[in-house]
């Protein structure tokens, strides 16, 4: 049986180091001209085959709800950096996928925000940083950031316009 006094002096510590990193690496988005959840919505999207990804699974990779999602997403479009469309396989769903101007801004910030994230993490060494993996989750993939598609390769879905889609 896991130790009630180890384990809360743990979680504290974990709480304690995970908002100070978050708060340090807020400053990375000062400079830029997105916001963390738009990055947020943007590093799913990007790392998406065709750029492209499922607007539930946005909502699912963020801890906002899923209207606020869908409201940010919203905004996104028209701010040109995404463009949404219905999703042919269901019908009550969206396709959300960057725009040139989108995943030239997600680039431009995933360029800082990962030497960010690399500086403060190399505060741990190699087996504290596996340590501080769940265990039995395989690490995310490291995908790197896609060039972005010429006209011809970007997927004839989206002709650029919005569609509304009724929320489910």
């Amino acid at each position: 049986m896991t130790d009630r006094k180890l384990a809360l002096e743990a979680w504290e510590s974990l709480f304690r180091a995970q908002h100070e990193l978050f708060t340090e690496m807020m400053t990375d988005f000062d400079d830029s001209d997105l916001a963390q959840a738009e990055y947020d919505v943007l590093l799913t999207v990007t790392r998406s085959p065709d750029m492209t990804a499922r607007l539930r699974d946005i909502t699912s990779n963020m801890l906002i709800s899923q209207p606020s999602v869908s409201r940010l997403v919203d905004r996104m479009v028209a701010r040109g950096l995404v463009a949404k469309c219905a999703d042919p396989d269901d019908g009550r769903g969206a396709l959300i996928r960057a725009t040139d101007e989108g995943a030239r801004a997600f680039r431009s910030l995933a360029t800082v925000h990962g030497r960010s994230i690399a500086d403060r993490m190399s505060r741990l060494d190699d087996e504290e940083l596996r340590a501080a993996r769940p265990r039995g989750e395989a690490p995310l993939p490291l995908t790197p950031i896609p060039r972005l598609p010429t006209p011809r390769e970007r997927a004839p879905l989206f002709s650029g316009r919005v569609v509304r889609v009724r929320p489910h």
